[in-house]
């Protein structure tokens, strides 16, 4: 495939998750009045784990390569399982800008790990454009931690979720080069719900009496945030670093102001809103090519072919 093509794909594919994964945030707030954290996760694992496996029937992917197993496995009890549990429960114990301080420590993390386990380079503007991003990120924490409570018990629960996203991420980047992204995110997606089974009971007898609209975004989580946008991810990750993806996933807080501007009528103050503008602008630095690098990327001259 043109290499333009794949990496205009690919920056379209990453465009898709982090929209999908900033609508999550106000999905979890209407299912979390009804379902507690294990059940939410569980609903939305099946969900998402439904949709993924007509689609890879449909598309008769067949199981991922014994090689990949080891990557797709971690990923899924690290990430697709425990982090959702954790996240879910922590953003009970802590008020929300808190919430956003500890998770988004997340990318940074997927950095310092991808650099040591993975071999990534480091270039000066991707650190750059995370630090900018983080400065955003805390901005946007602060100004909505107003009066909501924190406990100690919430942050290590935060803390906790954003060690298994980073370390989710990185065990799912070596199994991208031997399985498909629609075979990762499957079968992480099943294996992060059967790790979630404990929480069946909880699931049956909450649903029963849950309204309609906390079941339907418990679904809506499953289908676009998890089968959707967990797919598009893998694709994008699989053409570029962890640390460069990462990076990107800045970019939810800003658009997590924004719909909930839209969709809750939660007007941002002005510090949210120069938070969510310094997100936006560290994400375009760290997504950015120096000059030097551009004109090779240009030069007609044959290139080493790459896996895709």
């Amino acid at each position: 495939m043109n290499t333009s093509r794949t990496r205009l794909l690919a920056a379209g594919a990453t465009c898709v998750t982090v929209v999908l994964w900033a609508s999550a945030f106000v999905s979890i707030r209407s299912a979390g009045d009804a379902y507690s954290p294990g059940a939410l996760a569980l609903g939305r694992l099946l969900a998402g784990g439904l949709v993924l496996g007509v689609l890879c029937a449909v598309r008769r992917e067949g199981w991922p390569p014994r090689a990949a197993w080891r990557g797709i496995a971690m990923s899924g009890v690290l990430w697709f399982g425990f982090y959702m549990v954790v996240l879910n429960w922590g953003e009970q114990q802590v008020d929300a800008g808190t919430a956003a301080l500890v998770v988004n420590t997340g990318p940074l993390l997927i950095a310092l790990l991808g650099a040591r386990l993975l071999g990534d380079a480091m270039p000066p503007r991707l650190l750059a454009g995370m630090a900018v991003s983080f400065a955003g990120a805390v901005t946007v924490g602060l100004s909505m931690s107003g009066g909501g409570g924190s406990s100690v018990l919430g942050v290590v629960l935060c803390l906790l979720a954003a060690v298994a996203y980073a370390g989710g991420v990185v065990a799912q980047k070596p199994a991208l080069s031997r399985a498909s992204a629609l075979q990762a995110t499957t079968f992480g997606c099943l294996i992060g719900a059967m790790c979630c089974l404990p929480f069946l009971g909880q699931l049956l007898h909450q649903a029963a009496d849950a309204p309609i609209a906390a079941t339907l975004n418990m679904v809506y989580l499953g289908v676009f945030p998890t089968a959707l946008a967990f797919t598009t991810w893998a694709y994008a990750l699989a053409r570029t670093t962890a640390s460069r993806m990462g990076a990107t996933t800045y970019a939810v807080p800003a658009l997590v102001v924004l719909m909930s501007w839209l969709a809750l009528g939660e007007v941002p103050g002005v510090l949210t809103l120069a938070g969510g503008v310094l997100c936006l602008a560290g994400v375009a630095v760290s997504r950015s090519r120096s000059r030097n690098r551009a004109e090779r990327a240009a030069d007609p001259a044959p290139q080493p072919e790459q896996v895709p």
